[in-house]
């Protein structure tokens, strides 16, 4: 079995965990650390959990872990391993932004490797220490990697929705029941903080001698949604491609054919598709020059928690899928 650990266990992200972890059979749960609910059981702060679980969250940190999932606000992982010591031996998943980028992904002796599996899966395999991607970042990059991987991507042009956990589980105006009822808003227009781990992702693969997106003049121009709903996002790429439609979606189907979750659809995808599962939906379409790559996740899932348990089975040699073989919320 493998034994983890959980920092910050209150959250969206953290509940997700719980959810996933209690019901994997290669999985002990050791502790849940919540310093403002110590003590307290697991279903008192997430409800449905009850009958499920009889843990409870403490204060108390224990390095007797084979795994710790950090699920604390951004800048705060950081922060906690700088303040906590950590046996070396305990691998780590962070579904924080602090780790994401290549500039920022050593800490002490700790690397931490980008966790798409779509793109590092064979890092992933050797790796101690996870960068969990962002939610946003996961359904645009795995839009647009199979562009990249034949260097012809150069400006990218972006909107995507998300729901309302995609804001955390702390208030704020935008997240009240009140104001997002039949209500959308875009926000961090061409200035959200997913840009940068995206940009990364696609000039890896782009060959050196190709367009490196990013540059002046072009890059990924990228517009977010806050959408009516509670999960899921549901992102639409506009990129110039002078290909046939059919040998795109052709090179869509290549790179995937061996991902596990993520799918090319030849008809169109909505949102009910991947809400409650692991899994990413793709669609291309074509008109002229412009090519439309319709990408859906679910945003607690392949976009946090679901990623996060789908790298812990590749990090312990456990299959890929275990433990995330859940039912889309269709009806």
């Amino acid at each position: 079995m493998i034994k983890v650990g959980i920092i910050g266990g209150a959250g969206y992200t953290g509940g997700e965990l719980i959810r996933l972890l209690i019901n994997h059979p290669e999985v002990k749960i050791s502790f849940v650390l919540s310093s403002s609910n110590a003590g307290n059981p697991l279903y008192q702060v997430h409800t449905d959990l009850i009958g499920e679980t009889d843990l409870h969250f403490t204060n108390e940190l224990s390095s007797d872990i084979d795994l710790l999932f950090l699920c604390v606000g951004h800048g705060d992982a950081r922060k906690f391993l700088i303040e906590n010591s950590i046996n070396e031996q305990v691998k780590i998943i962070d579904l924080s932004q602090d780790f994401r980028l290549n500039e920022n992904s050593i800490l002490g002796k700790r690397k931490f490797i980008y966790g798409l599996p779509e793109l590092n899966k064979e890092a992933i395999f050797k790796a101690n220490n996870i960068a969990n991607p962002g939610c946003f970042a996961t359904a645009i990059q795995l839009g647009l990697l199979p562009l990249a991987s034949i260097g012809i991507i150069g400006d990218v042009y972006t909107t995507g929705i998300t729901g309302s956990t995609g804001a955390g589980q702390g208030l704020n105006n935008t997240s009240h029941f009140s104001w997002r009822a039949n209500n959308i808003q875009a926000y961090k227009s061409l200035a959200h903080q997913h840009i940068y781990e995206i940009t990364q992702s696609i000039n890896q693969l782009q060959k050196e001698d190709q367009l490196q997106v990013g540059g002046e003049g072009q890059g990924v121009q990228f517009v977010p949604w806050r959408g009516d709903f509670t999960r899921g996002i549901y992102v639409s790429s506009i990129i110039d491609c002078g290909l046939p439609l059919e040998e795109v979606r052709k090179t869509y189907k290549q790179f995937y054919e061996s991902a596990l979750f993520t799918f090319v659809s030849d008809s169109m995808i909505h949102l009910k598709q991947v809400v409650n599962t692991n899994k990413c939906l793709i669609h291309i379409e074509k008109q002229g020059n412009k090519l439309v790559v319709h990408s859906a996740i679910d945003n607690l899932l392949k976009g946090a928690s679901g990623q996060a348990v789908q790298n812990m089975n590749l990090l312990f040699g456990v299959e890929e899928t275990t433990g995330l073989k859940i039912k889309a919320n269709y009806f």
